[in-house]
């Protein structure tokens, strides 16, 4: 049987299948394809501005050195005039954390970026081992994810950086849709299919370039590049929420390749119908489509949501529940005389209730979400939407828990000790009687 070529060059033979469409590829035109992929993403979404400082989030895994790996090279052929570096979060694993750090410290050196490391314990005074210890493994990613959110920004602010890039791939997008359907979690939904998400606690913008590649895509990319990564999975990670996402997640892709993508295509068609005011983004629809832009072009691939295949396109489900609340406007217009209406809410449950009174209604219009107010947490000094940030409520309770005294007894006060004292005097007693016998 002859080989099968390549689908893109037609010449050299295919050593590939994308796990993303099945295109049959060989080594060259997949990376080209990859890294082209990548920079039509940073374009579509104008992620970059030039002369910026931007900061990766390297942690030493596939992810960030792959997108360091990328943006260097793309940052070269393209001519964005970015200044990258690295930065680490040291969170205080032992066996995992301290050797990923050693991978970071050799990529500091292979792509020349400058590398600055974070430490929990100098920002916090706990280490992860330490809160395990404390609470067990049950909620301890709730703990680091907090923690870890908050040092990138003290990371970013000490070197004077205002954007933070991150190694999220379509999987992790894909797990957080998954992970905010189950808990019912809209407002945080929105916010976390946003490309460029910027939280009301920081002025520092972070970005995810690798948004749309999926993980298997990365590994391959990083195995046929010759890429240096840490590939040991956090040892506390297991009992994660999210472990259950990526199950699921992951069994829908044996069936259906292109279900990755779908499910972020639908998170992002979910996040435009959540009003800016609840989901806190201060992001118009405009913004979102903008964010949507790149999965209607190369970067979704065949199969992908809205191709050719049948499957609605990426803005029929906005303009379908637009067209619904419509014609329950008018059809109520129309029906001011019957005592119930239906209502369409968000969520595109039918309710069958009785009409409210004007004045109901009035009260109804004048109801608004109090819209959150930056100010510094009272004990850190964190831009926080509270007057205690997170990360210090969370400390309060680790620090309660922790013995606020230290028991230690010096040599001279052991020599001096009653309870000493008598126990050598037992030890004579007890060798005079046995020298009489």
């Amino acid at each position: 049987m002859a080989p099968t070529p390549c689908v893109l060059c037609n010449n050299s033979r295919a050593l590939i299948i994308r796990p993303k469409n099945h295109q049959k590829l060989c080594k060259p035109c997949f990376i080209s394809l990859f890294e082209t992929e990548i920079h039509n993403t940073i374009t579509a979404n104008s992620l970059f501005r030039p002369g910026e400082r931007i900061a990766i989030g390297a942690s030493g895994g596939k992810d960030s050195t792959v997108l360091a790996s990328v943006l260097k090279t793309l940052n070269e052929r393209h001519n964005y005039g970015l200044h990258l570096l690295l930065l680490s979060i040291d969170e205080g694993i032992k066996g995992y954390r301290d050797d990923s750090l050693e991978t970071v410290k050799r990529n500091a050196i292979q792509y020349d970026m400058p590398l600055s490391i974070v430490g929990y314990d100098q920002l916090y005074g706990w280490t992860m081992d330490q809160v395990v210890s404390q609470i067990g493994k049950k909620g301890n990613c709730t703990y680091c994810g907090v923690f870890r959110r908050q040092a990138l920004d003290r990371g970013a602010a000490r070197l004077g950086i205002k954007h933070v890039v991150t190694g999220h791939n379509a999987d992790d997008v894909a797990e957080t849709v998954m992970m905010n359907l189950l808990r019912g979690d809209l407002p945080r939904l929105s916010r976390a299919t946003s490309i460029v998400t910027a939280s009301a606690a920081s002025d520092i913008k972070r970005s995810k370039p690798l948004k749309y590649a999926y993980e298997k895509e990365i590994v391959l990319y990083a195995h046929h590049k010759g890429l240096d990564y840490f590939s040991t999975e956090c040892i506390y990670s297991p009992e994660a929420f999210r472990g259950s996402a990526r199950t699921l997640i992951k069994s829908l892709e044996r069936v259906r390749p292109s279900a990755i993508l779908d499910v972020v295509k639908s998170g992002e068609d979910m996040a435009r119908l959540v009003p800016p005011e609840v989901s806190g983004s201060g992001t118009s629809t405009a913004d979102a489509k903008d964010v949507a832009v790149v999965l209607d072009g190369d970067a979704e691939g065949e199969g992908g949501c809205g191709s050719s295949n049948g499957r609605a396109s990426g803005g029929e489900m906005a303009v379908m529940e637009q067209k619904l609340r419509d014609e329950a406007t008018s059809d109520g217009k129309q029906t001011q005389n019957e005592d119930h209406e239906i209502d369409f809410t968000l969520q595109g449950q039918r309710h069958d209730r009785h009409r409210p009174t004007p004045a109901a209604n009035t009260l109804s219009k004048a109801k608004r979400l109090p819209k959150q107010q930056l100010q510094r947490c009272g004990r850190c000094g964190y831009l926080s939407s509270q007057s205690v940030c997170k990360a210090c409520m969370l400390l309060e309770g680790l620090n309660k828990n922790r013995p606020k005294t230290q028991i230690s007894v010096s040599v001279d006060e052991e020599d001096n000790s009653p309870t000493l004292t008598r126990r050598m005097e037992g030890l004579t007693t007890i060798s005079h009687e046995t020298n009489i016998t």
